[in-house]
């Protein structure tokens, strides 16, 4: 018989091509019965392994994709956390953290050493294998686009508390089996962990920023130094003590900045993650599952039964409790526990240390295996159902029919330097809950050569579509022959109903206009907000925002629209903001701030003149900072004598990027739709 029809099966192409079948084939058949994608692919790794068909062997190349795949999975969750929001509810995961591990900590212990007979130190690792948990249900939450709403935020962040609690007790259980529990171990423990953590958090930031602001090559050399980073801090968090998914995690947190959500950077991260990595930890999973368990012996299905009730009621109750005391509501509360319900990687860690130091018999190695399967199907079924709800709520608030969509438009001249940063920039502003394309548009000349002159620009800007199609971010490119170039972009911004104009400058200083010509009478005759940017690095290594706002900017008609840009670009890219009033009352523009979505961390303070802000931009300002006047149109709302040379200033004052934000005007007058939430 040819090997490659022998079971079980060796062939590395054949294995490879089979798990792929099973990723791709898995999601579709239970999409069907409006199940999570990822049940399937934990059942069918139960059906094809070595425990059931025998199609598949879990072996080490298995092991090896698993193992990457958990790690990939923790990583990617400290990714897409809102930093900003996780930073400001840190006590909510901390709280979470506490209660999910406390609880099933407290109660496994009691259970084991009363009705299980077990000695305090085992029962207390029996107590850890389930007060750890494991994101299972993370891909579902994700693919849902509720990843950030603040519950969950609490939930992820909390997980990193609990798991590295319930590893700790492992290691102690474990250094008191052998007898090494002494002064060495804790002295031991509790330096590797804390230059651990301090060493990560405050290197790897700046490093990142480093690379990003020097290294100017393919989207590819990013990625590989972001999986560096990640695998890098993966193997340190071993070597301080804890497990490696603690790393993944508190790489993912560093990063997060510095990765925006809507780049392509982020896209890659992301499909690699859900297409391959991912779903190889799922089939691994599954794989350990074992039906004859079920026949192996009465104390077996005991242990099982005893492990599954105690995980449901107690991480049930953190959630609850959490949920009570921060006001979250059913839909929430099912989530959280939906999501710390999923044991996978810490369970299994702690039982196969615990029966390889010999604490642990095989009726409880089995019966961990079980509990695993069985919650495996529970946790995502749950966060799915109840996330959908969540979702449902969230449409519901914020639907409003008078808010038109959001509409990007970028113009290019033909030899645009800086035109990746300018995208950037266009997509980060972009709303993708929109669903509206990116639109582009470029002017050429009339006259002899003037079809030559489109060909030429439609040429250049092929690689415009292909580096937004890697944030699959759709663009609508448009050229048009018009003899003025401002009248030309204006008119495709009326004709394609834009409601943001995102435009570069090259920040040479002017004295007698505010630009130059093109932009100057572009902000004359559109209606539309613009932002006039001088964009020279990444956005992604921003520090913070800096936000200056001249006296009465907040009567402009269109200031309520600005502020929720500027909100919503500060959590793109994770950059706090710090609001200088001129000659303003700065608790008066606090208030106005806080009633605009998103919430973001800000600070406000007062500068008496535009002496004052120079001075501040020039000595308290660096290049890391990002610097977004507001200023106003000529003959609007807040427009003051000192607005004519604010471009001037800023170009000269700050030697990092800067964007000049003027609030639309006219029509789009009416930005109230930005106050309805709150």
């Amino acid at each position: 018989m040819a090997p490659f029809l022998t079971l079980p099966v060796t062939d590395p192409i054949l294995i490879f091509g089979l798990a792929m079948i099973v990723f791709l084939i898995a999601p579709l058949v239970l999409d069907r019965y409006r199940l999570p994608g990822i049940i399937g692919v934990i059942l069918i790794g139960a059906v094809i392994g070595p425990n059931g068909l025998g199609v598949l062997e879990r072996d080490e190349t298995i092991i090896l994709l698993g193992e990457v795949g958990i790690v990939y999975l923790m990583f990617v969750a400290g990714l897409e956390i809102n930093l900003s929001q996780f930073i400001e509810y840190k006590y909510r995961s901390l709280v979470f953290g506490l209660l999910s591990f406390v609880i099933p900590q407290v109660v496994g212990t009691v259970v084991g050493y009363y009705v299980l007979g077990l000695s305090v130190g085992t029962a207390a690792l029996f107590a850890a294998i389930f007060a750890s948990h494991t994101l299972l249900a993370y891909p579902v939450v994700s693919q849902l686009g509720i990843a950030k709403t603040e519950s969950i935020t609490a939930t992820i962040g909390g997980t990193i508390i609990t798991d590295t609690l319930a590893l700790l007790v492992l290691a102690i259980v474990i250094a008191g089996a052998e007898g090494d529990l002494g002064a060495s171990f804790w002295l031991e423990l509790t330096v590797g962990l804390t230059l651990f953590f301090v060493g990560v958090w405050l290197l790897v930031p700046r490093i990142g920023r480093w690379f990003f602001r020097t290294v100017d090559q393919e989207s590819y050399v990013e990625f590989l130094f972001v999986m560096a980073v990640l695998f890098v801090c993966a193997s340190l968090a071993e070597l301080a003590g804890v497990e490696h998914i603690v790393g993944a995690f508190l790489a993912g947190l560093v990063l997060n900045r510095l990765i925006p959500e809507s780049g392509p950077l982020m896209n890659r991260i992301e499909f690699v993650g859900t297409a391959l990595f991912i779903p190889f930890f799922l089939l691994s999973v599954g794989m350990l599952v074992d039906v004859r368990i079920l026949t192996a012996g009465l104390e077996t299905l005991l242990i099982t039964a005893a492990l599954i009730g105690l995980v449901l009621t107690t991480k049930y109750a953190a959630a609850w409790l959490t949920a009570w005391r921060y006001g979250y509501s059913t839909a929430e509360t099912m989530v959280m526990f939906g999501l710390s319900v999923g044991q996978a990687a810490a369970a299994l860690a702690i039982v196969l240390i615990g029966f390889d130091a010999g604490l642990f018999g095989e009726e409880m190695l089995n019966a961990v295996v079980l509990m695993i399967l069985i919650v495996s199907v529970i946790s995502p079924a749950v966060v799915d159902r109840y996330g959908r709800a969540i979702v449902r709520v969230s449409a519901h608030t914020e639907y409003d029919p008078r808010t038109a969509p959001q509409r990007v438009m970028v113009p290019f001249s033909r030899d645009s330097q800086y035109r990746d940063l300018l995208l950037d920039l266009a997509m980060i502003v972009r709303k993708a809950a929109d669903e509206q394309p990116l639109y582009t548009v470029s002017i050429a000349q009339p006259g002899a050569r003037a079809e030559a002159e489109v060909a030429a620009i439609e040429y250049s800007l092929e690689e415009t579509a292909a580096y937004t199609a890697g944030a699959e971010v759709p663009v609508e490119r448009q050229t048009r022959v018009e003899s003025n170039v401002a009248s030309g972009i204006v008119r495709a911004a009326l004709e394609n109903r834009i409601t943001t104009l995102v435009i570069g400058w090259d920040g040479t200083p002017r004295h007698q206009r505010l630009f130059g010509d093109v932009i100057d009478r572009i902000l004359i005759q559109s209606e539309q907000l613009v932002l006039v940017s001088h964009v020279r690095q990444p956005l992604n290594t921003t520090s913070e925002i800096v936000v200056i706002l001249p006296r009465g900017i907040d009567h402009n008609d269109g200031f309520y629209e600005a502020v929720h840009t500027v909100e919503h670009l500060a959590e793109q890219i994770g950059a706090p903001i710090r609001a200088i009033v001129v000659d303003g009352n700065p608790e008066q523009f606090e208030r106005l701030f806080g009633l605009v979505e998103p919430d973001v961390p800000a600070t406000f303070e007062r500068v008496d003149n535009w002496d004052d802000v120079s001075t501040r931009l020039r000595e308290d300002v660096d290049e890391t900072a990002l610097v977004v006047p507001m200023s106003a149109r000529r003959g609007t709302m807040g427009w003051q004598s000192a607005l004519r040379t604010l471009p001037t200033e800023i170009a000269t004052a700050t030697d990092g990027n800067f964007i000049i934000i003027y609030p639309a005007v006219g029509d789009r007058s009416d930005d109230r739709q930005f106050l309805q939430f709150r």
